[in-house]
């Protein structure tokens, strides 16, 4: 059965892909870099004044919400927390603007959440499971349509 031309993915939609998966990148290291090293992180995160649980839940947040937004599955609800959790970073760790790489990191962490409430409204595009479960949400509470739609 040949495939519309509506069916197929357009530019925007394969450019939407790549955008998810460079965006998750650094979430998906970051999080394997502190559970490659689980001690290590809990000694960093214990000298900024924070629990190790919060270290273990800093972690699941950038595996669950980077493969959420790499995949496009719930990929709006991902984008919205690693965007909050940029925020929070920046706000909270990088507030010396004295310091070049202090202001570095400020920025960074303000770009890639632009980016992520961007994502967020957008939407992962027609290449994600999103799509894919949308096709189905016939059967499905409205709550959860409204967030695959």
């Amino acid at each position: 059965m040949m495939e519309s031309a509506s069916n197929r993915p357009r530019l925007a939609d394969l450019i939407l892909l790549i955008g998810r998966l460079l965006l998750s990148l650094i979430f998906l290291h970051e999080a394997w870099s502190l559970a490659a090293d689980i001690t290590a992180t809990f000694d960093i995160f214990a000298k900024l004044g924070l629990s190790a649980p919060l270290a273990l839940a800093t972690i699941a947040l950038q595996i669950g919400a980077g493969l959420s937004v790499a995949t496009g599955f719930l990929s709006r609800l991902g984008a919205l927390a690693l965007a909050l959790f940029c925020l929070a970073t920046a706000l909270l760790f990088h507030t010396n603007l004295a310091s070049q790489n202090e202001l570095l990191h400020f920025e960074k962490d303000l770009a890639i959440a632009g980016g992520m409430f961007v994502l967020a409204v957008s939407g992962a595009g027609s290449i994600s499971i999103d799509k894919l479960l949308r096709k189905r949400t016939s059967k499905m509470p409205p709550w959860l349509r409204a967030v695959l739609s």
